[in-house]
């Protein structure tokens, strides 16, 4: 089991928050200031140069310590306020199953980002735990499954990229 922590600026609605309904649940733990976010996390970040891959888990010689998404505005990240976070990586291309996006590419709600996250990094269980918190969760790993089985197998992040473009 992988930590989970989500960084909110409250820029969302709460009540269409995925991170708030997930830390409702003891899944995730919400932070509000950046500084409240492990060194060691690896942050989900959609301007990352590197893709989330199984070599992430194996990081200095461990599993990584935890999980972040960014459940921010857009101000947030082009500021570089996390830019002090050593291990930035986006998530390949995958389908948004949440109401607000559903069907559209690469618009994840944050919980979709954790989940995605934690199946390729070696956690489908878990994953499975934060897509059960909502009605449509378990058809983003249905929807997804192929796709999030060959970025499970890869070896590290050129290989997800090459998985990603293979699809596409």
């Amino acid at each position: 089991m992988i930590p989970l922590v989500a960084y909110r600026d409250n820029t969302c609605a709460p009540k269409k928050c995925t991170a708030v309904r997930l830390a409702k649940s003891g899944l995730v733990r919400i932070v509000d200031r950046p500084g409240q976010v492990p060194r060691s996390s690896l942050i989900l970040d959609p301007t990352a140069e590197q893709a989330v891959s199984p070599a992430d888990a194996a990081r200095n010689g461990g599993p990584i310590r935890s999980i972040a998404a960014l459940d921010c505005s857009w101000e947030v990240l082009d500021a570089g306020v996390f830019g002090a976070w050593r291990h930035h990586r986006a998530l390949p291309y995958l389908v948004a199953a949440n109401p607000t996006n559903y069907g559209r590419p690469l618009r994840l709600s944050s919980a979709e980002a954790l989940a995605a996250a934690c199946y390729i990094l070696g956690e489908p269980e878990q994953a499975a735990a934060l897509m059960a918190a909502f009605k449509w969760g378990p058809h983003f790993l249905t929807l997804n499954s192929e796709l999030l089985a060959r970025y499970a197998a890869a070896k590290d992040s050129a290989e997800v990229v090459v998985v990603q473009a293979d699809y596409l």
